[in-house]
C-alpha cells in the first residue's frame, strides 16, 4: 500500500508471475504515483520524474527486517531506473538489458 510517497510492501516469499516484467515497467512508466495500484515501480518512477524533470536530488530509503526483501527491492528499483534511462536514450524498453544495467545490478 502507499502512504503518500511511502510504499509499504510485504515479501510474499514466492514468485508472482509478471509482477516485475518488462510489461510492468512499461505500465508504471506511463503513470504517476497513485494512478495505478501500489508497486515499487511506481515509487521508482516518481524518483525518476523528480530527478530528471524537476532536477531534484533523490534518495530512496529501503528498510525492513532480515529477510524482508530489501536487497531484492533495491535490485528492482535499479532495474526500473536502468530501463528508464535506456528509454530516455532512445532504446526500446524491451532492449533495456544492457551492459550498463548488468553492471549496476551486479554492484
Amino acid at each position: 500500500t502507499n502512504i503518500g510517497s511511502i510504499l509499504a510492501s510485504v515479501n510474499p516469499y514466492k514468485p508472482i508471475p509478471g509482477l516485475y516484467s518488462v510489461e510492468a515497467i512499461e505500465l508504471y512508466r506511463q503513470h504517476r504515483l497513485g494512478e495505478l495500484p501500489p508497486h515499487i515501480f511506481a515509487t521508482a518512477n516518481e524518483c525518476y520524474c523528480c530527478l530528471w524533470k524537476r532536477h531534484d536530488s533523490q534518495c530512496v530509503l529501503i528498510s525492513g527486517e532480515s529477510g524482508a526483501g530489501k536487497t531484492e527491492s533495491t535490485k528492482l528499483l535499479l532495474k526500473f531506473l536502468s530501463a528508464m534511462s535506456q528509454t530516455s536514450l532512445g532504446a526500446p524498453v524491451s532492449e533495456k538489458s544492457t551492459h550498463v544495467e548488468e553492471a549496476i545490478l551486479e554492484s
